[in-house]
């Protein structure tokens, strides 16, 4: 086996363990700015754990979609994943800050999922 059929294969066997994090959200306008701020903060904490390999915050420039911002944050596993969530929920409880209430006092509407990638 060559090198580079053996590196696309350890890469691709890499990439098949990464979880997706991806979060839809309806946001009226007048909540954007607080809800932005809180999403920075948070993509901010996340890219200080190990196993995050990136993010992206996505606002909505065309179609017929009802989602207008959307997250994603890429973990190498999902056991890195969830030692994330677990670390954000232990910040939001020492912060009381509830996400859901938020969402709430602001109108929000969210579709959050956890996502892998398809077999090739």
């Amino acid at each position: 086996m060559s090198d580079v059929v053996w590196l696309k294969q350890l890469k691709e066997a890499d990439q098949s363990r990464r979880v997706y994090r991806v979060d839809k959200f309806v946001v009226p306008q007048a909540a954007r700015p607080e809800f932005l701020a809180k999403i920075r903060e948070t993509h901010a904490m996340l890219a200080t754990l190990p196993g995050f390999v990136r993010d992206v915050v996505l606002e909505q420039c065309g179609g017929p979609g009802e989602f207008n911002l959307v997250t994603l944050v890429e973990w190498e596993s999902a056991e890195a994943f969830e030692e994330a969530k677990a670390a954000v929920w232990s910040r939001h409880a020492r912060m009381k800050f509830d996400p859901h209430a938020m969402f709430a006092r602001l109108g929000i509407r969210a579709d959050l999922g956890n996502y892998a990638a398809l077999a090739s």
